[in-house]
């Protein structure tokens, strides 16, 4: 069976199974921290509601059996703590088959959440998460050698996250073609880091150097990835030097991160070794059924990726697509598009018992998406701000807010203690506002002159109203969810 194990890749299978698994914690703590608000009995688009309408085989999950907001969280503190002794190695210390039986139940747990989600978890990371963790169940532990079958499907899911997002480009937006995207991207991006308007000043040169390395890196490194050691190891590396470019350059929640974690598959113990000192491993005989169980997972992602295969050679190729509804053997893509301008959702309150045009709004400010012109932005991923990425769709287009944006002002008005916890600031602490509105306001980074001299990161003019100013009905009071 010399054919199956793949004795040089030891570092990898640590890196893909705990770097999986401490991703997965992030996951499932940003789920406990923000999912009353979202999700929950009195959230913006709450699970009931969802559930009410769509049974198991359209959106399979443990919530279709029972859902409370203390059932919510308790299997998000469970998933957490199994997350957390993955990370730390619990799965090198149990038998292989419990292992597995390990990873399988953190991956249903987290399919559970991500398949009543609904818009607050329509993102491709979350099915990337997925499908990365039921991957990484197949590589067993340390009572065997990594499966070499599966290190090469951990690299066909890299292909298809690089690949997939280099052609999404090619065949998109004419600016990646003439390298002139990066002249708006790092302003108008969802969530720009602290380095963004460092990124968005360079010379106009560099920005297109660094486009033209993107598409080396998404269109050619890829197949690199199947070649023969050194070449396998080398293109690895370059997949995870672009990915950090990315991590400084902004906001992705674990986008980066898990295919950072998945490029490891391609790096070999020696080749590893060049950079830092290895242990020497034994492993042990390699269980006839692990060996069928892997040879028919192997078969099944081959079967699976006819579909992903199809929208890669596909001139209507979509950006990012699950064709299950257990987010295996997805599509991927990031960017087709780039916006040329950025606009910003402002939600604001008065206390003012009518209005006037003397009435004075004070702002709600977010945690990470731009807001007061002199605050630095801040850096947040791998952690995932759910509202402050709908509000960068819903300032796109208010099709994107259809649903949870009038509910979110209605939560304002009633000073809800887990809306405000998704907050930075609550300009009314101690008294709910009488109204309030949302308004719409163009952004743009400032200059260099600008952030020495007024000590601004941005500078903003009004568009107008978005939603115009709310209150609650006559009668119900503002302050019954405090």
């Amino acid at each position: 069976m010399e054919w199956f194990i793949a004795d040089e890749y030891w570092l990898a299978r640590q890196v893909l199974q705990r770097g999986t698994a401490a991703i997965y914690l992030i996951a499932f703590i940003v789920a406990a921290r923000q999912f009353r608000a979202l999700l929950g009995e009195r959230g913006l688009l709450p699970i009931p509601r969802f559930l009410a309408v769509n049974s198991f085989r359209q959106a399979p999950s443990l919530f279709q059996f029972h859902y409370s907001d203390r059932f919510f969280a308790a299997v998000c503190i469970a998933g957490a703590v199994i997350s957390a002794a993955l990370v730390v190695g619990f799965g090198d210390l149990v038998p292989l088959w419990a292992a597995m039986l390990t990873w399988l139940l953190v991956w249903v747990l987290y399919l559970s959440i991500v398949n009543v989600g609904q818009t607050w978890y329509s993102f491709g990371w979350e099915s990337l998460l997925l499908e990365a963790g039921f991957l990484v169940t197949f590589l067993g532990n340390d009572d065997v050698g990594p499966p070499l079958l599966v290190l090469w499907l951990a690299r066909w899911l890299v292909f298809r996250v690089e690949f997939g997002a280099g052609l999404i480009k090619l065949r998109g937006d004419p600016c990646w073609r003439n390298l002139t995207c990066l002249y708006y991207h790092h302003e108008t991006q969802p969530m720009p880091g602290p380095l963004s308007w460092f990124f968005h000043h360079l010379p106009k040169p560099m920005h297109r150097i660094e486009v033209a390395g993107n598409h080396f890196a998404q269109i050619v490194v890829p197949f690199a990835l199947f070649a023969p050691q050194p070449v396998a190891g080398a293109a690895a590396i370059v997949v995870i030097v672009t990915q950090l470019w990315l991590v400084a350059s902004g906001n992705f929640a674990w986008l980066n991160w898990i295919t950072i974690v998945l490029a490891f598959s391609a790096l070999s113990d020696s080749t590893a070794a060049v950079l830092l000192p290895l242990p020497e491993h034994q492993f042990g005989q390699t269980p006839p059924w692990f060996t069928v169980v892997v040879i028919g997972f192997a078969v099944a992602v081959a079967c699976l990726s006819y579909r992903p295969v199809r929208n890669l050679i596909s001139r209507r190729q979509r950006m990012n697509a699950s064709y299950n509804r257990y987010h295996l053997v997805n599509s991927y893509g990031a960017f087709g598009t780039v916006g040329r301008t950025r606009d910003e959702v402002v939600l604001e309150g008065t206390s003012d018992p009518q209005l006037s045009d003397h009435t004075v709004w004070k702002e709600y400010e977010f945690r990470g998406k731009p807001g007061d012109v002199h605050r630095w932005p801040r850096q947040f991923a791998p952690y995932h701000l759910r509202l402050d990425w709908l509000m960068w769709f819903a300032a796109i287009s208010p099709a994107y807010a259809h649903g949870w944006l009038r509910m979110l002002l209605t939560r304002l008005l009633e000073n809800d203690r887990a809306t405000l916890k998704l907050l930075r600031h609550n300009p009314f602490p101690d008294t709910p506002p009488r109204y309030v509105r949302a308004t719409l306001y163009r952004y743009e980074f400032s200059t260099w002159t600008e952030l020495r001299r007024d000590h601004i990161w941005w500078h903003r003019i009004s568009l107008g109203v978005y939603v115009p100013p709310q209150t609650l009905p006559s009668g119900r009071s503002s302050a019954g969810a405090q």
